[in-house]
């Protein structure tokens, strides 16, 4: 019997825009999978010609979700690029910044682009509230604002919204779906969570506009280190972002590992099944010191989960490929010669993807030839087999809370568990950064740029920015000839993970994590979506639009009330 093929367009709750095709057996269970982003990015080819002093700005617009990230990994390569190093107050600040945004990420992104994936809204409404808090208190000593009487209110707002048919976020969605596995009362618990999570993240908007200036596009940095020394000098502005930091470590501790702890409990055959399961191989480049010799993630390559050997990272293993992506250069290159000249195909005639030639504006980049998974799971894996002193006791705490092993991990649960620590201990260690940077001003170092003469800096260099991102290794790369921009690249950590197949046709990790799933019902694919979103797919950053031919796209003119 032929398989069937499934086309998901556009994949939701996403930055950017996704496509997936899966093809089902008789049995239902996906046998192959085609992750294809949808628009072209044309950023590398804005820059070239520009002053590397400007990329910073330019960058940054990569995408409007992880702004700060793309603005500091592009200033960073032109000041590796210069041999330019920054102050120890500008990395602080830049730290409290870039830590800011990944607990506020992920937050967002389980809350609001996930959780419905495992939490059915409708059951909700069946809840009982009474049983509802006592259900909270299985998981946490202390539940977040989990009383009797505030539980009804979440639960008559949301009855309000399903009366008036006014579900808005939550009206298309796979309720009922037999794969569902939370009580009642366990949805409901999840659900207040959710309409707490939406205060708390304009919350995070304001700590990281603190120091930011404002949010998304930051303005405060310049290549040299950051402009933010009055904020830094301000006690009051310090006070306020402490305040901020600490309402939300205690959201992080009352409420969303105990819902992570929920989600492993409901959903532990999912994690045995080893739905999601990718290929194993993860990278991680490392980085964000504190204190004199210490720093938050470690780097290293773990190759086919054997968490018995660690390989070191080696940046100059990094390459990127076209040969199934919609660029003219099929070669494998490093992303200091990388090249963006579209070629696009088209689909095919029925509106499926050419699955055997090209299909995706994502490129494949590849580490020493590999496929490669990169993120939170991938840190905390990496931390966890290096033996970090700062991630492996978090990891030990949940684990012997929860009964899950190291392997479990990865899967499509044990992504969103990875992320949930991850988000515990950046929150933690930002009072850390923080109490770092208030030393330093007690003893007068008010120091946050390295001045240099842009006249007396070579003409010819090549820099690169790399940092560990909420999604995982993000890569600045330029070159610079004549003082001006000659090549520029950024491989994104979407571009790992939603990586197209390569010449030796190997599977992208979204691709490979979706082989083997069942699907209970094909014509509402929520196992799909769940694997997907567990990887907080930002297309933002992997692909953008623009008319190589200089033609207007689309003109708007906004109206002023």
């Amino acid at each position: 019997m032929s398989n069937t093929k499934i086309v998901i367009d556009p994949i939701t709750r996403i930055e950017g825009h996704l496509r997936i095709e899966v093809e089902i057996d008789e049995n239902n269970i996906i046998r192959e999978a085609w992750a294809s982003g949808q628009l072209f990015r044309g950023i590398e080819t804005i820059l070239k010609g520009r002053d590397p002093r400007d990329v910073g700005l330019i960058a940054q617009r990569i995408c409007g979700v992880c702004t700060n990230v793309h603005y500091r990994a592009s200033i960073s390569a032109v000041e590796d690029a210069y041999g330019i190093t920054i102050p120890n107050n500008a990395e602080i600040i830049r730290n409290l910044v870039t830590l800011s945004l990944f607990v506020q990420d992920h937050l967002v992104h389980y809350y609001h682009l996930h959780s419905l994936d495992f939490v059915d809204i409708t059951a909700a409404l069946e809840a009982d509230c009474t049983k509802a808090s006592d259900e909270a208190r299985k998981f946490s000593d202390h539940p977040y604002r989990n009383s009797v009487e505030h539980l009804e209110s979440v639960q008559e707002k949301l009855s309000g919204f399903v009366k008036a048919g006014r579900l808005g976020l939550f009206a298309n969605g796979y309720w009922g779906h037999k794969t569902y596995c939370l009580s009642p009362e366990q949805n409901l618990v999840h659900m207040n969570h959710y309409l707490e999570a939406l205060s708390l993240q304009r919350e995070l908007s304001k700590a990281v506009a603190i120091f930011a200036g404002k949010t998304p596009h930051p303005q405060n940095l310049v290549v040299g280190g950051v402009t933010s020394v009055a904020d830094m000098l301000n006690p009051q502005r310090l006070n306020d972002f402490l305040f901020i930091i600490q309402e939300t470590r205690e959201f992080i501790e009352r409420a969303y590992i105990p819902d992570m702890m929920m989600i492993v409990e409901g959903y532990r055959d999912s994690i045995k099944a080893a739905e999601g399961r990718s290929k194993g191989n993860f990278m991680c480049c490392g980085g964000y010191r504190f204190g004199k010799q210490q720093q938050l993630f470690e780097s290293g390559v773990i190759k086919g989960h054997n968490f018995d050997t660690l390989e070191s990272f080696d940046e100059s293993k990094i390459t990127e490929e076209a040969s199934r992506s919609w660029y003219e250069n099929d070669t494998a290159l490093t992303p200091y010669d990388g090249a963006t000249t579209p070629f696009y195909t088209d689909l095919n005639d029925d509106g499926t993807l050419k699955s055997e030639g090209k299909y995706s504006w994502v490129k494949a980049p590849r580490y020493d030839g590999e496929v490669m998974e990169v993120g939170p799971l991938a840190r905390m894996i990496v931390g966890v087999v290096k033996k970090s002193p700062v991630i492996v006791p978090y990891m030990e705490r949940f684990m012997a809370k929860t009964g899950m092993q190291l392997l479990d991990f990865s899967t499509t649960v044990g992504r969103n568990a990875a992320r949930a620590v991850e988000a515990q201990i950046c929150c933690d260690y930002l009072f850390d950064m923080m109490s770092n940077l208030i030393e330093n001003i007690k003893y007068y170092d008010e120091t946050t740029w390295t001045k240099y003469v842009f006249e007396e800096l070579s003409t010819q260099a090549t820099g690169r920015g790399l940092f560990e991102v909420p999604r995982g290794v993000l890569g600045h790369f330029l070159r610079i000839e004549n003082s001006t921009i000659a090549n520029y690249q950024t491989v994104a950590p979407t571009t790992w993970n939603a990586s197209p197949k390569d010449s030796n046709n190997s599977r992208g990790p979204y691709e490979e994590a979706l082989i083997g799933l069942k699907l209970c019902d094909p014509s509402a694919p929520l196992e799909v979506l769940r694997v997907i979103h567990s990887f907080d797919p930002c297309l933002a950053c992997a692909v953008h639009v623009m008319d190589i031919h200089g033609a207007e796209l689309s003109s708007y003119k906004i109206r002023s009330l």
